[in-house]
Order: C-alpha cells, then sequence, then structure tokens
C-alpha cells in the first residue's frame, strides 16, 4: 500500500513539474514571437509566467529532496561515523519540519486572509488564494518527502540527506574533458 501511495505521489510530481515546465517554455516562446516578430504581447503572459515558476519551484522541492538534487555543506557531517551521521542526519530533518510546519501555518493564515478579502491576481482572473496556494501544496510535499526521509533514517536504511556532490561530478567533467583532449594528440 505504501509502495503505491508513493508510486502516485512520485507520478503526480513528475507529471506536474512537466508540464509546468512545457507551459512555461512555451508561453516565454509565445511572448518573445508576439512581442518582437508583431510587435504586441498577452497582457497577463508575465503574471502567469511568474505564478507557472513559483508553482514550478515549489513542487521542484520536494521533487529535488527525493532525487538527490539539492546541493549541501556536509563536510563535517561525513567525518562523523554512520551513528553520529544519522542522529545530527535526524536533528536536521526534525528542525526542516518545524520549518515547513511554520511556513505552512503562515500560509494558511495569508491565503485564509486572501479567501475572505477576495482579491484577484492583477491581469487574470483568478482569486490570489488559489494561485498562491501552491506555499501549502508546495510545503506539504516537502514535508512528505522530509518524513519520507526521516523515517529511512530511524530504520537504518539511509544515513541522512541524499545531496548533489558537485566536487566529484566536477571532477569526473575534468578527468573526461582531459582524456578527450589527449586523444587528438601524438
Amino acid at each position: 500500500m505504501r509502495t503505491l501511495a508513493k508510486r502516485i505521489l512520485n507520478s503526480v510530481e513528475e507529471g506536474v513539474i512537466s508540464l509546468l515546465l512545457v507551459s512555461m517554455t512555451l508561453l516565454v516562446f509565445l511572448e518573445v514571437v508576439l512581442r518582437f516578430g508583431f510587435g504586441t504581447t498577452f497582457i497577463w503572459a508575465q503574471e502567469l509566467t511568474l505564478h507557472l515558476s513559483a508553482w514550478f519551484v515549489l513542487f521542484g522541492v520536494s521533487y529535488g529532496l527525493k532525487v538527490g538534487a539539492h546541493i549541501g555543506v556536509d563536510a563535517v557531517v561525513r567525518l562523523l561515523p554512520p551513528l553520529g551521521r544519522r542522529v545530527v542526519s535526524g536533528i536536521a530533518v526534525v528542525l526542516s519540519l518545524v520549518y515547513c510546519g511554520l511556513f505552512i501555518y503562515g500560509s494558511w493564515v495569508y491565503l485564509y486572509k486572501m479567501k475572505r478579502i477576495g482579491i484577484e491576481l492583477e491581469d487574470l482572473p483568478v482569486p490570489t488564494w488559489l494561485a498562491h496556494s501552491i506555499l501549502i501544496i508546495g510545503f506539504v510535499l516537502l514535508s512528505l518527502r522530509l518524513l519520507q526521509l526521516l523515517w529511512a533514517i530511524a530504520m537504518g536504511r539511509a544515513e541522512g540527506f541524499q545531496l548533489a556532490d558537485e566536487a566529484r561530478e566536477s571532477m569526473h567533467l575534468a578527468a573526461d574533458a582531459g582524456r578527450e583532449g589527449g586523444e587528438g594528440r601524438t
């Protein structure tokens, strides 16, 4: 049952992220063609692009945590023994969950006020609370990913955050470039 829920969450995240990226790309392309090719524009395009990018980023935060795309400073943590890494990582996850909780609460208050006031976006006939609801959605998704990570740490299946190792990737790129550069020489 849990794996089905994980697969559904993964599919929804990936689908929404893909849809948002394609929508933003097409909208910006259309705007460039209209502006520079025909001297006209859609008045609402910039606001829509801004909101699409906000949704993209906040959906992407939880997805990035899942796939290990975030960077981090873990030089000191790596010096610790496995149990120490798990303890420090568990504390970091709990603190991240507290941050998410504060953000969710603040977003709830903000969105509630926007709904009561009934304000719409400047250029689109969309209620502000609806367009900005990604604040809660994004942080709830991030909280779910953090809870999954905390469970994996507690069960010993993970020692901490899966982070992108840019230094290692850069060294691989440099080594590959060195091999390619050396092939043409005699």
